[in-house]
């Protein structure tokens, strides 16, 4: 209905309320029971009504019965609680898992332009004093540069997140002659106290939600410069990636600074991954707001939907912005 204004508004209520108690009085329709799978009804004295065809007037009655709506509800509240308790479930069950490249063992060793490494695995709250301070080590002389002034504070953060509990490492050892599978198995002591000195390297990891979806976040790649441009860090991430589909997760995500173009330039163009709908560039195109970072992603399921998700979120985060 078109107001005299000729903006819309609804009819008024008066109407519609008579109309509704004239059709109830011509059926004769006082309790309407839906029973799964027919479109059955019944009146106050049990008489089975007709099947009711699409159109007819108590199928508009039907549509707007209260409790169909609340049920409508409750069923959409149920899925959307299914939904959510089964991807805890399966973060629950990857993050239970002490060590992920047990599944993998053709990814214990890597060798190939005259490097010769074996991986072994990690826990966050198990290092030892030499690889915390390996890996502070490390972190240091490969992000001070890309953070710049804000590497202080950038810092601190990272020193609390290697420790967490959540957080899984794969560490990179430099051949000394000691098979790959024997390095996983070692206790972390004993790991950190042969063969320190020989790592070269680490991948730091999680998982995690992201906008209700499980996701593999890797929160560190951190390599010796002796050791990069030898196809060990496409290596590192192609296992990374067969560790997220094995653990069922939506996708695999990590952050890169700006000012890091051949970071960037990797993950992007050698890689194949893309701007996350969540990365602050796509989520305040408009707004002007400025950050050194970029959050990258790559998806496995069509067109995938988490892209689909995160994408409308960012545009709904766009709009609340542009009214501020």
């Amino acid at each position: 209905m078109i107001s005299e204004s000729g903006l819309p508004c609804s009819r008024p209520r008066s109407s519609t309320n008579r109309r509704r108690r004239r059709l109830i009085a011509q059926e004769k329709v006082f309790k309407i029971a839906i029973h799964q799978g027919q479109n059955k009804y019944w009146s106050s004295d049990g008489e089975k009504q007709r099947l009711l065809e699409p159109g007819g007037k108590l199928w508009r009655l039907r549509k707007t019965n209260p409790q169909a709506k609340e049920q409508k509800g409750s069923e959409g509240k149920r899925q959307i609680l299914e939904k959510k308790k089964a991807a805890d479930d399966i973060i629950r069950a990857a993050s239970s898992q002490k060590d992920h490249l047990s599944s993998f063992p053709q990814y214990r060793h890597y060798r190939t332009n005259g490097l010769s490494v074996y991986l072994g695995s990690g826990l966050g709250d198990k290092l030892s004093f030499h690889l915390k301070q390996y890996i502070q080590k490390l972190l240091k002389v490969n992000m001070e540069g890309p953070y710049g002034s804000e590497w202080p504070t950038e810092e601190k953060v990272k020193r609390k997140e290697m420790v967490a509990p959540e957080a899984r490492y794969i560490f990179v050892y430099e051949d000394t002659n000691v098979d790959g599978s024997q390095i996983s198995s070692m206790p972390e002591n004993e790991k950190s106290s042969s063969h320190t000195d020989a790592i070269v390297g680490f991948v730091h990891y999680r998982f995690i939600m992201e906008e209700e979806v499980p996701v593999l976040y890797v929160y560190e790649l951190q390599l010796e410069s002796r050791v990069q441009g030898k196809g060990l860090g496409k290596f590192l991430m192609d296992l990374v990636e067969r560790i997220a589909i094995k653990n069922r997760v939506g996708a695999v995500m990590l952050t890169v600074q700006k000012k890091n173009l051949l970071a960037m330039n990797f993950y992007m163009a050698k890689l194949g991954y893309i701007v996350s709908a969540i990365s602050p560039s796509r989520v305040y195109p408009l707004t002007g707001l400025e950050t050194s970072y970029e959050i990258l992603c790559k998806a496995f399921e069509a067109k995938s939907a988490f892209e689909v998700r995160t994408f409308s979120l960012a545009i709904c985060c766009l709009k609340q912005c542009c009214r501020i």
